[in-house]
């Protein structure tokens, strides 16, 4: 009963809290209730036929990131206009631009498609935070690399502050689905610093774009699951079964592969030209690319200690800047942290119970593909608080793990490791109760004979 009064005063507490905000957008993170992406436009300069822009791409959610291959967004124009030039990007496709001579438009297409340039691009086509691939770091992780940008020139457009549309029907897609852009709104110009700091200067126009994120958009089945154990239960509570598929060998062979199969690489080598999204994942039991192992290991008079083991099943990817965010009432507490980095999450002001982890740069923050080496650990040294410490239903046990910003499947709460006391407590009551009655017979039967 402990541990579901924790989740009931939980669910009342984030319903009070919801309240007080107001939001865009269906799209809502518990644990990084302000999170979005925020596309600035800032109009620099006009040209006789349209106008230069800057355009910013601000990460603003704590710990989510847009990996590679990175961020594709796309628009449709309100009237005719027409790309010339970029800088920092390019749209994949040109469009019809037949009946322009001679300068010919770099897209012509109503609805572009917009990708960042790849790292190495000539600094003759490079302006401020582009060409990363398309890769965008979290807020909390990397906040020097949570940003992309592009410059665009646009034609046939208006030349004034009243002339001018703004685009709609934002996309973004950071690789894939999962992002939902509401409109543009026109806010207040933009103001920019110069490198002396004795001159401000400010945008011609600017609007801004912001896209929430729901994995429930991003992906039609879990992306992780976490297992659980503690050195006073001999059980290990594994993933829950078809967590995030079930083997399928018969209507989708080829769905997962053994580790020790002898057709291994020829199996990633044959995955990797249908799809680059979808992963290539070791036959288990939840078939889920990424398991998050928490133990509970050791037990001391003022302190109690957990190792946490994350292992990519995936043969497909290695996640670069990789980060775990964990909630649990103790990490008010946390003493030590061994080989991840930390940062404490407060998404509700004086409530400390969420943790952001992320790997030690050129030692761990690379979880590599499916493997030998495709997995990273840690160990955490909490503090005992005598007025809410127990192992006793599951309370040393995480409330909820992200991964890399995508809720993993908990095991159901009544199959967490119990003590080994909990299930004995009745027998021994039992006893108490019988060994009376069982005294007062034997006398009886004595005194008979």
């Amino acid at each position: 009963m402990g541990f579901i009064f924790i989740s009931r005063t939980r669910s009342i507490l984030l319903v009070l809290l919801l309240s007080s905000f107001s939001f865009t957008s269906t799209a809502y993170d518990a644990l990084d209730p302000n999170g979005n992406i925020t596309i600035k436009w800032d109009i620099m300069s006009w040209t006789p036929d349209g106008y230069v822009a800057v355009v910013t791409m601000y990460n603003f959610q704590q710990y989510r990131h847009i990996q590679a291959p990175g961020w594709t967004l796309g628009w449709t124009w309100a009237k005719k206009e027409v790309i010339w030039s970029m800088v920092g990007s390019q749209t994949t496709e040109q469009g019809d631009c037949s009946k322009y001579k001679g300068n010919i438009p770099h897209c012509c297409k109503k609805d572009p498609t917009v990708v960042d340039l790849l790292p190495g691009t000539p600094y003759n086509q490079q302006i401020a935070n582009c060409c990363k691939g398309g890769v965008i770091n979290s807020w909390a992780q990397d906040p020097g690399n949570a940003a992309s940008s592009f410059q665009i020139s646009v034609g046939a457009a208006g030349t004034t502050n009243k002339t001018v549309k703004v685009p709609k029907n934002f996309t973004l897609r950071a690789p894939g689905p999962g992002y939902t852009c509401g409109p543009a709104k026109i806010v207040k110009p933009s103001r920019f610093v110069t490198a002396d700091l004795r001159r401000v200067t400010q945008a011609l126009m600017t609007w801004n774009i912001t896209c929430t994120y729901s994995q429930f958009l991003s992906q039609k089945t879990p992306t992780c699951c976490v297992s659980l154990s503690s050195f006073y239960n001999d059980t290990i509570v594994n993933c829950p079964t078809c967590t995030c598929g079930c083997q399928n060998n018969i209507t989708q062979p080829g769905s997962c592969v053994e580790g020790n199969s002898p057709y291994l690489q020829s199996a990633i080598a044959s995955h990797s030209s249908k799809n680059s999204y979808t992963p290539l994942v070791q036959c288990t039991s939840h078939m889920c690319p990424i398991r998050v192992h928490w133990h509970v290991k050791l037990n001391y008079k003022d302190y109690w200690r957990v190792k946490i083991s994350i292992t990519n099943f995936n043969y497909r990817q290695n996640y670069t800047q990789w980060n775990l965010v964990v909630q649990h009432p103790n990490l008010d507490n946390l003493t030590k942290i061994f080989s991840f980095n930390y940062k404490s999450l407060m998404p509700y002001a004086s409530i400390n119970d969420t943790a952001m982890l992320w790997g030690v740069k050129f030692y761990n923050d690379l979880l590599m593909q499916a493997g030998p080496l495709g997995n990273v650990q840690s160990e955490f040294l909490f503090r005992k608080d005598k007025e809410t410490f127990t192992f006793d239903k599951g309370w040393a046990f995480p409330r909820r793990i992200y991964f890399n910003g995508d809720n993993c499947v908990m095991p159901p709460p009544d199959a967490y490791p119990w003590l080994p006391n909990a299930s004995t407590r009745p027998v021994i009551s039992l006893l108490c109760l019988i060994m009376p009655f069982l005294a007062s017979l034997a006398f009886m039967l004595a005194n008979a004979w």
